[in-house]
C-alpha cells in the first residue's frame, strides 16, 4: 500500500466512526433484538439536575387566574364598569374589551408560611402552597385555543413541532425500557383543541411522539396477546419480523419512521410482561385511594389518571403528560364560576393528592410537576357571566424538581389583563423546566433542512428564581 492509498483509507475510518457517533446521537444506528429499544436508552443531561422526571397536569380550556390564583381587589371595585381607557387597547375575540369587568364571586385566603392567594374553589391544593411556585405573569400569543394549545406544548403555534414532552425523551431517554419514555393521559369526555399534534413528535424520529393511554379498568388497548399464542411463540414471531425489518433499514439508513416501528414491535412486548403490573391500582391501600379521591363520584375517574401518573413515573417513565377537562373544559364563556365550580371539584383533591403522595415517597424532589392551561381569561365579561380567552396574562405553577416552592413570580396589571412584572413568557417557562431537567435549551437541538431546531425557538431565558 502506497501512501496515497493509506491516507485514503484512514480517511474513509475517520469519516466513518464520525458518521456512527452522528448515528448514535439520533438513535439511527441497528440493533440486535434484546437490547435497548432504540430511541429509549438513557442519557446524561447537560448539567446535574434534581428533577428526572415531568407530570404536566394540563387543564384544557384555558383556566380563569382571576377565579383561581391572582385576587384583584380593583377589579372587584370597578365590576360592572367599562375597562379605563387607561389600559389602552387589548388584542381579544368578538370585540369582548368593550364589554364591562366582571369582578368575580370567589372568596380568596392567604394560604401556607408563604402567605399565598387562592381561592376558595381549590381547597386542597391550598394546603400545598408552600411546595408551589405560583408563576402569575405569565404571556402567550395567540387568543384561539388550538395555536395556544401547540405553543403551550411544542413552543410555537403552528401545528407540527415536537411537544416539549418529545423534547425530553429526545433529550433524556427513559429510565425504562418496559414502559414508553412519553405518556399522554387524555380526558375520556373529549382531546383538547388541537388533538394529537399537541403530543406529537414533529421533525424528530418518531420513537419520541407520545403514547396514548386511558383511564378506567383497560389503560392500555390490546395490550394482552391473542389467546392460544404463547409468549415464546410470541417472541420467536417478532425476532423473525426485527431481523427482516433491520435488512429493510439497512438499505434506508435514517428512515425514522420505520426505525420507530421497529422500536414500537419492541416496547410492544416488553409492556405486555410489564404494563399490567403498573396500570394495576387494585392492591393500592384504601388510604392511597382516598388520598386521590378515588371513592367519590365526582374525583375518581380524574384521581385514577393522577395515581396511573404517579405509578409510572414511579417506574421509569419519563413524562407524563395527564389532560383535565373535555373539549371545551375549563372554556368558561357563558358561566365562568360555574365551569370552574365543577373542574374544581374533579381535580382539586386528586392533584393535591398526587403532590402529598409524591411528597411521602421521596418521588416530589426528583418529580416536576406543572400545572397550567393554554391561556387565561379575561377581566372583562363575554354575556352576562362568562369570560373570554386571554392569553395577554394568566397563571402557571411548579413544584418539586428542584423548584423553590412557597413563592409567586410576576404579577398582572390592576384588574388582571396583562402580565405586568416579572412577565414569563411561554418560551421562558419552556427554557425554566428543561433547566430544571439537566437540559441546557439552546444545546437541546435537532438539526432540520439545514438550520438547528430547539423547543424555545430564537428566544427564552430561564427564570431563576424558580429554582431551589
Amino acid at each position: 500500500m502506497n501512501r496515497r492509498e493509506l491516507l485514503a483509507s484512514a480517511g474513509s475510518g475517520f469519516g466513518m466512526i464520525a458518521l456512527a457517533s452522528m448515528l448514535a446521537e439520533q438513535d439511527l444506528l441497528a440493533q440486535s433484538p434484546g437490547t435497548a429499544v432504540p430511541g429509549l436508552s438513557p442519557r446524561a443531561p447537560h448539567h446535574e439536575a434534581k428533577a428526572q422526571r415531568v407530570i404536566f397536569l394540563f387543564m384544557s380550556g384555558g383556566p380563569s387566574h382571576l377565579e383561581l390564583f391572582d385576587p384583584k381587589p380593583d377589579l372587584q371595585r370597578l365590576h360592572g364598569t367599562p375597562l379605563p381607557e387607561s389600559f389602552g387597547p387589548v388584542a381579544t375575540r368578538r370585540n369582548v374589551e368593550r364589554n364591562r369587568l366582571l369582578g368575580t364571586r370567589r372568596v380568596f385566603r392567604k394560604h401556607g408560611q408563604a402567605g399565598i392567594d387562592v381561592s376558595d374553589l381549590l381547597p386542597n391544593l391550598a394546603q400545598c402552597v408552600d411546595d408551589l411556585c405560583v408563576l402569575r405573569g405569565c404571556r402567550g400569543v395567540s387568543v384561539t385555543h388550538p395555536e395556544s394549545v401547540y405553543l403551550m406544548n411544542t413552543g410555537s403555534i403552528l401545528m407540527g413541532r415536537p411537544s416539549m414532552g418529545s423534547w425530553v425523551s429526545y433529550g433524556l431517554g427513559t429510565e425504562s425500557q418496559n414502559m414508553p419514555a412519553y405518556v399522554v393521559l387524555p380526558d375520556p369526555g373529549g382531546w383538547v383543541k388541537g388533538g394529537a399534534p399537541a403530543w406529537g413528535n414533529g421533525y424528530l424520529p418518531s420513537t419520541f411522539q407520545g403514547t396514548v393511554l386511558s383511564g378506567g379498568a383497560a389503560p392500555i388497548r390490546y395490550l394482552n396477546p391473542p389467546a392460544g399464542v404463547s409468549s415464546t411463540q410470541q417472541r420467536r414471531t417478532l425476532d423473525l419480523v426485527n431481523q427482516l425489518n433491520q435488512e429493510h433499514l439497512h438499505t434506508r439508513a435514517g428512515d425514522t419512521e420505520l426505525s420507530a416501528r421497529i422500536a414500537a414491535y419492541e416496547l410492544a412486548f416488553r409492556m405486555q410482561s410489564h404494563a399490567p403490573e403498573v396500570v394495576d391500582t387494585t392492591r393500592e391501600s384504601q388510604v392511597t385511594r382516598r388520598l386521590y379521591g378515588l371513592d367519590r363520584s365526582e374525583t375518581a375517574e380524574f384521581g385514577l389518571r393522577c395515581l396511573l401518573a404517579r405509578r409510572m413515573v414511579e417506574r421509569g417513565v419519563r413524562f407524563v403528560q395527564v389532560y383535565c377537562g373535555d373539549t371545551n373544559g375549563w372554556d368558561g364563556h357563558s358561566d365562568v364560576d360555574g365551569n370552574h365550580a365543577r373542574l374544581c371539584a374533579q381535580s382539586d383533591l386528586p392533584i393535591a393528592g398526587l403532590l402529598r403522595d409524591l411528597k411521602s415517597r421521596g418521588l416530589l424532589e426528583s418529580t416536576l410537576v406543572i400545572w397550567g392551561g393554554e391561556f387565561g381569561r379575561t377581566p372583562m365579561t363575554e354575556g352576562t357571566t362568562g369570560r373570554d380567552h386571554n392569553p395577554h396574562g394568566f397563571t402557571m405553577w411548579l413544584a418539586g424538581g428542584g423548584v423553590q416552592g412557597g413563592q409567586t413570580i410576576g404579577s398582572t396589571d390592576a384588574v388582571g389583563l396583562r402580565a405586568a412584572e416579572n412577565v414569563t413568557h411561554v418560551h421562558d417557562i419552556h427554557a425554566t423546566i428543561l433547566h430544571l431537567l439537566g437540559l441546557d435549551h439552546e444545546r437541546l437541538t435537532y438539526r432540520v433542512n439545514g438550520r438547528d431546531e430547539r423547543l424555545t425557538e430564537n428566544s427564552g431565558e430561564v427564570i431563576e428564581r424558580v429554582i431551589g
